[in-house]
Formats: structure tokens, C-alpha cells, sequence
């Protein structure tokens, strides 16, 4: 049993490895970016920002949380009997490592060392702390032959300790199959159906994180992004890989993936008809006939005079040129621009049988000659992806051409404009018209890929917003993320298979994770309720916290008193408070809180608010985040709120799962009747 003693020198290492990050922290800062160009230092000069920033220490963290004592038969022993794990590495002035970061190989003893499978650890450490300090010590002997002891309680208070701010890293609790996901190879896709709670999204970030420490050199130049639902969302998780260190990583929503960060300005809606059938794989084909249908088959040979001859190419020479090109699968830009040298070629063998000697420079002046480039531009025009999907919306002749055999005539007239816009430039895009502007323009020209996407939330994707993200990926891999159950768009999958092959990687390894750390059992029964209605084939997830959580159900007579008292009651415990209420609800309810003087915020899908405790939350908008406690206002109007009854039975199997320590039902209407509790349940509820 660790002592005072081993208290205090623990503290005098923590001290110790304290003095040598901010010596390593004042040696990159002593460091000036000299190079041989402007461009160079420029980079130089960011890249000892960033690693500067990476030794930043904040003081109120421990600098490791963990300790393995190896065996004599481990690699190590006899270098560093004792390893220190933590968030970062840290090394002395000789070189000689003070704390190890958790993502070295050296480190996965620390998460999947057993009785069972000691891995050549002798003593396992945990520490626990506050504001910085070392407060508390227990240790696993895995070599004296006892049994298994109790689970771990600095464990379980880390994982059960108030939430405060935005989302934060869970290197110190990362339990052994979540581990596993974390580490699996750079080239290997992975999927992970995970209920509420499991732990998906802190595995994806921290793959990421992983990821970008072993394969530093080539992700680092490949780039990784992480790919979220709303901008609440990415507020929420904004803060987790900056504190593992990273801070390179480009984060973003799936919408201004394909609209904002690609210049398209979103300003249009769809029927849930149009935007169901806009999201549909089958408009991928429709989309590349209706890009290529613009070549135009030359009616006349092309002419080209140079000096005082006419050289002649014939109207079939030209075809199968560009008939040669097709073949060849290049993107429709590539072949516009690949297209004037065959034809120069053409010229040169003319020229050639004829007795001249021309050379690279005189097929180069051939194909950028007026008479070659007209005549490219007449049969390959140059495109946009707005003009395309201007005129298949507008041209009914041009869309059946396009959509024949893929799509009936019902949903091609569910898909044209009834009052065309005048020009591409001001149409009024959708949001599933932005997907398929993206779609276009990858047939155009090919999408820049990255090393690595993080894609959660993925069960909300259509068919052309999942083939979106893998072109993202298309040479790299991705780690995607989400929960069948809590999928609440009228296209969400209910297939991961299916998933991932509209990723574009029907390779992917599928996993799922089905032990809850974040959701309490009390709260996790209760929503579970919901699944043989919303997804019959998802097992429920089992809760492996300590405290069994607090859940209250209260039928309201008056909103202005009932709201107002579960807020202040919520308050009163530590960490954040969530309001979460129906869209249409979201004024009338902060009308209430606002005139009984509660101080709140409130989230939208285009913002986080990381300033207050209290915070009122649409809906839709809560997927992914959590608070210690949540007050659910009228579960019937949330229901209600969405396109059919399953979907919104799943919307609110989201929102009654954000809460981490304690759930207050409101309701004024009748519960949805999965949610009604038996007797014997009832007697249960705080």
C-alpha cells in the first residue's frame, strides 16, 4: 500500500518533470527561424510556434498520470525499471526520458496489462490529482500471484468527475478495447457503432493524436481532418487534441466541407423529398453523364495554318482522340486540357511525313495556337459544377438524358426547379445541392485527398455526403464513428456495411463498443427503453459507472415555476447544466428562464458557448455533447418536431443521453409510451 512517503516523492517527480518541460519549452523558444528563403523561415517559424505551444504547461494538470514498475524480463528493465506515462514526453538535459507519452509503444502495457496478460509490468500506478498536484495512489501487483482486486476508484472518479468547459482528453481512463481502436494502423479503416456514453468520439480524437505521433513524417505532410455534425459540436471537442499536443489538425462540419470551405453559398431548402433523393447514391451516375454530356462531336476537321501550309486533322482523327482520352478514365478537366497535345501530335505527324523535323517546342506552340485552342472549346467546353447542375435542373431534356434507367419520371420532376434561376450565380443551393455540387466537381477535377479523416456522427450521412468524405480519404484512411440508434435524418443508415461502402472503403474493419463510461445506469435504462422502437438490432449499452446516476421525472403544471426550480436544482450541483427542449420551444422557454433571472446561453448549429453553466440547447444541436446534468423540456414536443415517429424517438434517445451525472424529465403533454415507466420502475426515480 503506497505511503505518505511515496506521496510526497511522487511530488517531488512531478516537481522535477515540471523544471524540464519549461527547460524544454525555453529552449525551442531561444531557438530563431533562419533559412535560406522567406518561404522556409516562414515555415521554420511556424513549426517552432506549434511545437512551442505543444510544451505549453498550464499548471493545474499532472504532467503523467501513471506508472508502470517493469519486470526484469521486460525490454527496458535495465534502462528504466520505472516508466512514467503521461500526455506528452518530457526528457531531461542528457536526453534520458522523464515521462513517456502515452502514444509510445512502450505505453500499451499501461491500458492492457492484466493478471492475465501482465505484458512484463510488475506494478501498475495510478495517480490521482487536483489542481496539480498528487493527491492520491493505487497500484496493481500483477506478479504476486493474488487475484483480481477492485476496480480502480481514481479511475472511476476521473471518468465521473464534473464537466467543466469544453470536451476533455481521456488519456488516463482509455480502457483496453477502446486502446486497441486508438492504435490500429495508419492504413486500416476502421468503424465504430458505439451507444451513448461508449466512448467513440474520445477514441476517434485520440486516434488522431495517435495517429500523428507514429506516423508523424508522412501525416504531418498528408494532413489529418476531423469531420463533425454542427459547429456546437466542433466548439465542444475543439479543446481535446490541442491538450494531447497536436494543434495542426484542420476540424470542420460536413456542410462546410462541401459548402462554406468550397465557396458555395447555401441559401436554399428542399422538401425532405428532394433532399432524401438528392442524397441517393444513384446521383453519382446521374451527375457524371450529365458532365460529360457536354462534349460536343465535331462536325468539322480541324485546321491549323503554320507558315504557308494548312495542316488538317479529320473530324474522325478528332474523335478518337478524344475517345482515347475517355478511355483512359481522366477526370473532365484533365482531358479539356490533355486533349490540344493529341491534337498538335496529330499535326506533327502530318508534318513529319511530310519531310519537316519538328521538335517538343513546335507541338507545344501547335497546341496553344488560336485554331486549337477554338476548336477544343468547341467540342470540350469548359465547365463549372454550378453550371452543370443549373442546366440538368433547368433543362427537363437534359436531365432525362442524364437520369435514363437510374431515375423515373416522378423523381426527375420531384428534382427540376419549377422557376429556373436566370444564371448558375444565383441559384439558391441547398444543402443537398451543395453535396452534389461537390460531386460535380470531383468529376471535373480530382478532390485533393488527405492522410486521415475522423468522421463522426456518421450514421446521419446520405449516400452523397458519405462518398463526399471519402473523397476526402480516397488515399489515406478513416476512422468512422456513430450510433444507429441515434440516427435522426430522414436518409440515416441503418447498415455500417453499406456505410462504408459508400465511403468508398468496404475494406473497413467494423467494431462496436457497448461498455458505457460516460451515461450512468440509471439514465442509460431509461433511454434504452427506446431501442426495440428506434433500432431493434442494437444491444444495449451496459453503464460501468460507480454511481448509478440521478433521474427525476416530473409532470408540470406551469412551465414558469416547473423550469425555472429544475434549473436552480440542477445548478446547485457541480459542472454544466443542459436545457434541452424542441426547436419550436427554444423561445418560449428562454423567456421563461430569462424573466425568473437565470443566467444562460444558448447553442445553435453554428455555435458552441463554452462562457456559461447553463445553456439552452435545441434539439437537434445536442448530438455529441454532454453535461453533468440535463433538464429535457416535454419529450412529446421533441418527438413531435421530427419528420415521422422513429426519428424522432431516436432524436430524443439523443437528448435523454447527454446527461453525465443527473436527467430531469419535464413534461406537460403524456410521455411517448416506450418511456413509461412500470410501477415498479417508478418507485425507483429520485
Amino acid at each position: 500500500m503506497p505511503s505518505d512517503a511515496d506521496l510526497r516523492s511522487e511530488q517531488l517527480y512531478l516537481d522535477h518533470a515540471r523544471r524540464q518541460l519549461a527547460r524544454m519549452r525555453d529552449r525551442v523558444s531561444s531557438l530563431e527561424a533562419h533559412s535560406g528563403d522567406a518561404v522556409s523561415a516562414e515555415a521554420l517559424a511556424a513549426a517552432l510556434w506549434m511545437r512551442q505551444r505543444a510544451l505549453t504547461d498550464d499548471g493545474q494538470s499532472t504532467l503523467f498520470f501513471g506508472r508502470l514498475d517493469v519486470a526484469p524480463s521486460h525490454p527496458v528493465a535495465g534502462d528504466a525499471p520505472r516508466l512514467y506515462i503521461g500526455r506528452r514526453h518530457i526528457g531531461d538535459e542528457s536526453g534520458d526520458p522523464v515521462v513517456i507519452d502515452w502514444r509510445a509503444e512502450v505505453s500499451t502495457a499501461y491500458y492492457r496489462a492484466s493478471r492475465a496478460d501482465p505484458m512484463d509490468v510488475s506494478v501498475r500506478r495510478r495517480f490521482g490529482w487536483d489542481g496539480g498536484r498528487i493527491t492520491a495512489i493505487e497500484e496493481e501487483h500483477f506478479d504476486d500471484g493474488g487475484v483480481d482486486e477492485e476496480p480502480s476508484q481514481i479511475l472511476a472518479a476521473e471518468i465521473e468527475r464534473p464537466r467543466v468547459g469544453p470536451m476533455r482528453d481521456i488519456v488516463s481512463t482509455i480502457q483496453p478495447e477502446q486502446d486497441e481502436l486508438v492504435r490500429m494502423g495508419a492504413d486500416t479503416t476502421v468503424c465504430v457503432q458505439g451507444a451513448p456514453g461508449t466512448g467513440k468520439t474520445a477514441v476517434g480524437l485520440h486516434r488522431a493524436a495517435w495517429l500523428l505521433y507514429a506516423f508523424r513524417e508522412r501525416l504531418a505532410r498528408q494532413g489529418v481532418l476531423v469531420v463533425g455534425p454542427n459547429r456546437a459540436f466542433l466548439d465542444h471537442i475543439g479543446a481535446v487534441l490541442p491538450a494531447l499536443g497536436e494543434v495542426d489538425v484542420r476540424h470542420t462540419t460536413l456542410a462546410d466541407l462541401v459548402g462554406a470551405d468550397a465557396g458555395v453559398r447555401v441559401r436554399g431548402q428542399d422538401t425532405v423529398e428532394q433532399a432524401v433523393l438528392k442524397g441517393d447514391a444513384r446521383m453519382a451516375e446521374v451527375l457524371y453523364r450529365a458532365v460529360w454530356a457536354h462534349l460536343v462531336e465535331p462536325q468539322e476537321p480541324l485546321r491549323v495554318p503554320r507558315g504557308a501550309s494548312v495542316w488538317r486533322v479529320s473530324v474522325a482523327e478528332v474523335t478518337a482522340a478524344i475517345a482515347a482520352l475517355r478511355r483512359r478514365g481522366v477526370r473532365y478537366e484533365a482531358g479539356r486540357a490533355l486533349l490540344p497535345q493529341s491534337l498538335a501530335h496529330l499535326v506533327l505527324v502530318r508534318m513529319e511525313a511530310s519531310g519537316g523535323m519538328p521538335d517538343d517546342r513546335v507541338q507545344d506552340a501547335v497546341s496553344r495556337s488560336a485554331p486549337v485552342r477554338a476548336y477544343v472549346r468547341s467540342c470540350w467546353p469548359a465547365l463549372t459544377p454550378a453550371q452543370v447542375l443549373h442546366r440538368l435542373w433547368s433543362d427537363p431534356a437534359a436531365l432525362a438524358a442524364a437520369a435514363e434507367g437510374i431515375l423515373s419520371a416522378q423523381e426527375q420532376e420531384v428534382l427540376r426547379w419549377r422557376r429556373a434561376p436566370r444564371t448558375p450565380g444565383s441559384a439558391r443551393w441547398s444543402p443537398a445541392a451543395a453535396v452534389l455540387l461537390d460531386e460535380v466537381a470531383d468529376v471535373l477535377t480530382r478532390t485533393g485527398s488527405v492522410g486521415h479523416v475522423i468522421f463522426d456522427e456518421a450514421q446521419d450521412a446520405s449516400a452523397m455526403q458519405l462518398r463526399a468524405v471519402g473523397r476526402r480519404c480516397s488515399t489515406g484512411a478513416a476512422t468512422v464513428l456513430g450510433d444507429i440508434a441515434q440516427g435522426t435524418t430522414p436518409w440515416a443508415t441503418t447498415s455500417w456495411e453499406e456505410t462504408v461502402a459508400h465511403l468508398g472503403k468496404p475494406e473497413a474493419e467494423i467494431t462496436e463498443l457497448t461498455r458505457g463510461f460516460r451515461v450512468p445506469a440509471a439514465i442509460i435504462d431509461f433511454a434504452a427503453a427506446l431501442l426495440p422502437a428506434i433500432a431493434p438490432g442494437i444491444a444495449p449499452p451496459s453503464s460501468v459507472r460507480h454511481e448509478s446516476g440521478r433521474l427525476e421525472i416530473r409532470q408540470v403544471d406551469r412551465w414558469e415555476v416547473a423550469l425555472p426550480q429544475a434549473v436552480e436544482a440542477a445548478s446547485a450541483q457541480p459542472g454544466t447544466v443542459g436545457v434541452i427542449v424542441a426547436s419550436r420551444q427554444v423561445s418560449s422557454m428562454s423567456a421563461v428562464l430569462a424573466d425568473s433571472g437565470v443566467e444562460f446561453g444558448l447553442l445553435g448549429s453554428d455555435r458552441g458557448d463554452v462562457a456559461h453553466r447553463v445553456v439552452v440547447v435545441p434539439a437537434e444541436v445536442a448530438k455529441g455533447l454532454e453535461f453533468d446534468s440535463v433538464v429535457v423540456v416535454e419529450p412529446a414536443a421533441i418527438v413531435a418536431g421530427e419528420a415521422d415517429v422513429r426519428t424522432g424517438l431516436r432524436r430524443l434517445y439523443v437528448v435523454v443521453t447527454r446527461a453525465v451525472s443527473a436527467l430531469t424529465v419535464l413534461h406537460e403533454a403524456p410521455l411517448p409510451e416506450a418511456l413509461v415507466l412500470s410501477p415498479e420502475s417508478e418507485s425507483e426515480v429520485v
